[in-house]
């Protein structure tokens, strides 16, 4: 199929884009999710917003403890290192396991993050990082942990006036563990289910779970997990076990990721 008519709109600078928004035009960068819309007629905007041209809108810079990362910037980029450190290791493993290539070439971290697919794989890494999300209004901009940036399927709490512009990585040294498992058909499928785990040294281990048909499962203490994982899997399951709507297969399936994750980050 052919999508419906838009008109098309490559704004300057962000204010021009953020009065677009504001007025009901949908946002567009990579286009890697947005673009099936379009051809299935399932989003028929009127106005489509080109982001990719903003200043700032991809790109990597440290700033002390952190790393801001332009939300245009693409999962090839994060792929071939363009993140520094350990935590650029994390997140070019990461990405690199994203669909394929030419995705890569195009798709974006804040298009994944503000699609907000609960199977899309920066929605459940980003929490498990600690990240942080900013958003950028008519006030200036926000800080959004990535916990609680996903508000449900296809959800997040971005308001109708503001744009994702940017992510913000703590800075991680070499001897933090991580272990990440997602399972997937065949290559460049969307996860069936996804685990994170983040050990720091003297800080919590973190752990999320996500592509559960929800906003992501995010474990702040999981010391327990990685102590001994027969302790802490229940009271996991016990929370898989309220998604009502997974079927028996998919909560094993999650049962399963998350003790891989731990299996990952404990031998890393």
């Amino acid at each position: 199929m052919k999508p419906a008519a838009f008109a098309y709109v490559r704004p300057k600078d962000w204010p021009r884009a953020l009065q677009l928004v504001a007025e009901g035009a949908r946002a567009g960068a990579g286009t890697q999710s947005l673009g099936p819309l379009l051809n299935l007629r399932l989003a028929q905007p009127g106005t489509i917003v080109d982001l990719r041209h903003l200043p700032g809108f991809s790109g990597i810079s440290q700033r002390g403890g952190g790393v801001r990362i332009g939300a245009g910037t693409t999962h090839a980029a994060i792929e071939d290192g363009a993140v520094p450190g350990r935590t650029g290791e994390i997140m070019a493993a990461v990405a690199r396991r994203i669909a394929y290539r030419p995705v890569r070439n195009r798709g974006t971290i804040g298009g994944s993050l503000a699609h907000a697919d609960p199977a899309g794989d920066w929605v459940a890494v980003l929490p498990a990082l600690g990240a942080t999300a900013i958003a950028l209004g008519p006030g200036g901009e926000r800080r959004i942990p990535a916990v609680r940036f996903v508000s449900g399927i296809f959800e997040t709490a971005l308001g109708a006036d503001e744009l994702l512009c940017a992510i913000e990585v703590p800075v991680l040294p070499a001897e933090a563990r991580w272990g990440h498992w997602k399972f997937c058909r065949k290559p460049g499928e969307f996860s069936k289910a996804t685990a994170c785990v983040l050990s720091v040294p003297a800080h919590p281990p973190r752990a999320v779970l996500a592509a559960l048909d929800a906003p992501p499962l995010v474990v702040e203490d999981a010391s327990a997990l990685l102590a001994d994982p027969a302790t802490e899997a229940p009271h996991i399951v016990a929370h898989i076990a309220e998604l009502t709507e997974l079927t028996d297969w998919r909560r094993a399936l999650a049962e399963t990721a998350l003790r891989r994750a731990v299996a990952a980050a404990v031998g890393s």
